[in-house]
């Protein structure tokens, strides 16, 4: 049957490609007001394509924008249950001048298609649309049972989607989530991912005399928010790269020899990273690789900073107040609240007398891995292999998915990432693109994974 599945994918390519790029058409950017009408209508899209090919759909509302569920149904075998999970809503457009085509006006140039959401996370997410809606015109029932969550809150931090998962835990049960919102490994080789970090964001604001004050009077004479702000800063890292914050590395699991053996073996070179990049060289904590600290070791970055005066020209100002915006990027093990209170202290400890400092929460999520050598991770691989024709790499990602923590909580389910688009693809930035070629193979993919899970 698998065979009658993926001609009938092969067959289909040009209305696919047409079909995605009415998607794409749409837009629905979460995080703007008045994109709430083409928020609806991008939720009923995603409708629309699983009422088609006769799966059992609605749409959930929530308190921000909805999410819709599907469901192939009861399954002719007893292989396990999978859900598949993406997002239909997108990243703003940003500065419309660098964009060599309109966002929104899906554009086809050297086999991509370039267009807002085109990647991250439209295209990847109908490639799985596809697959099943193939099984379902070819076979008319699937050997699994396959679900679908699809929500329009992911680029906003998904703030409803606990709610939906919660009240909707029964319909949802499964044995593996499976989502392709992260990339492949290069233009060849897809890849699983297989964990990501945690994230903890604050932001630091400090705040001295009540305006601000001619330096050149008033130097001297009181701590300066900026000069502050700067030495609490400083205190964060050592000259190794080494976060100093008492206990953040306390409950940190080091990686495997086995694991650190696979990362060096895999394919990368640090060189050409560091000229992709931009940069003179290389730097961070001592001791670790490139690719070890991307993915497996926890990290503390300052994100931005702001205060006094930055316009052109000089104004010689003691600033009133100084802020800063700090991330730390935790890995599995390492709790994000426990993290967050010992990071309060430590600001709170190096601050000098004379301002006040204030400390404000942005996000607050754990870190998520997969185990290795699962019947689901095995199968996700084989399918990966022959939906691309090359073996899968298994890769670590440094960013963060707060939804992974929280399915394998509320549903006890593992998930699996299957990254179909280039890791250069721009997504969140101009000119977002997604092949072709990563279409027509992830669904392929897709497909061979509901005949690879059907085996398990």
């Amino acid at each position: 049957m698998i065979d009658k599945v993926i001609a009938h994918l092969d067959g289909q390519k040009d209305a696919y490609i047409e079909r995605l790029c009415e998607f794409l058409r749409i837009e629905s950017i979460s995080t703007e007001p008045e994109k709430k009408l083409e928020m609806q209508k991008g939720a009923e899209w995603v409708l629309s394509v699983f009422n088609e090919c006769g799966l059992e759909a609605q749409i959930v509302e929530t308190k921000g924008h909805a999410s819709v569920l599907a469901d192939t149904g009861p399954a002719d075998g007893d292989g396990p249950t999978v859900l598949i999970y993406g997002h239909y809503d997108v990243q703003p457009t940003g500065d419309l001048g660098l964009w060599d085509s309109p966002p929104f006006e899906p554009t086809i140039r050297d086999g991509a298609i370039f267009a807002r959401g085109s990647a991250d996370d439209k295209g990847q997410v109908f490639a799985h649309m596809l697959a099943i809606e193939a099984w379902k015109k070819v076979a008319g029932k699937l050997p699994i049972r396959v679900k679908f969550l699809v929500e329009g809150e992911e680029e906003i931090g998904s703030a409803n989607l606990e709610a939906v998962v919660r009240e909707h835990k029964d319909r949802l049960a499964c044995d593996y989530v499976v989502l392709s919102d992260t990339p492949k490994f290069d233009m060849e080789t897809p890849a699983i991912t297989y964990g990501t970090k945690g994230m903890i964001y604050k932001e630091i604001i400090v705040t001295g005399p009540k305006q601000n004050l001619h330096s050149g009077s008033f130097g001297g004479t009181i701590m300066n928010p900026g000069n502050a702000l700067a030495q609490i800063v400083a205190t964060l890292k050592d000259a190794d790269n080494r976060v100093t914050i008492p206990g953040f590395y306390d409950d940190v699991v080091e990686i495997s020899d086995e694991e650190k053996k696979k990362m060096s073996a895999l394919p990368f070179d640090e060189n050409n990273f560091r000229v992709e990049m931009g940069v003179t060289s290389l730097e961070g904590e001592k001791g670790f690789s490139t690719l070890e600290r991307r993915w497996a070791r926890p990290t503390l970055d300052v994100n931005g900073m702001h205060g006094g005066f930055t316009g052109p020209g000089s104004s010689t100002v003691i600033p009133a107040t100084m802020m800063a915006k700090v991330s730390m990027r935790i890995v599995p093990n390492q709790d994000p609240v426990k993290i967050g209170k010992a990071f309060e202290d430590a600001v709170m400890a190096a601050a000098p007398a004379g301002v006040k400092v204030e400390i404000l929460d942005h996000a607050c999520a754990a870190a998520y891995v997969s185990p290795l050598g699962t019947p689901g991770i095995n199968a996700a691989a084989e399918a990966l292999k022959l939906g691309f024709g090359k073996e899968p790499f298994f890769i670590r990602e440094g960013g963060t998915l707060p939804i992974l923590p929280m399915f394998k909580q509320l549903l006890g389910a593992e998930s699996l990432m299957m990254g179909l688009c280039m890791p250069n693809c721009n997504a969140h930035g101009p000119n977002e693109f997604f092949h072709i070629s990563d279409l027509q193979n992830g669904a392929r993919a897709s497909a061979h994974l509901v005949d690879c899970f059907s085996r398990i």
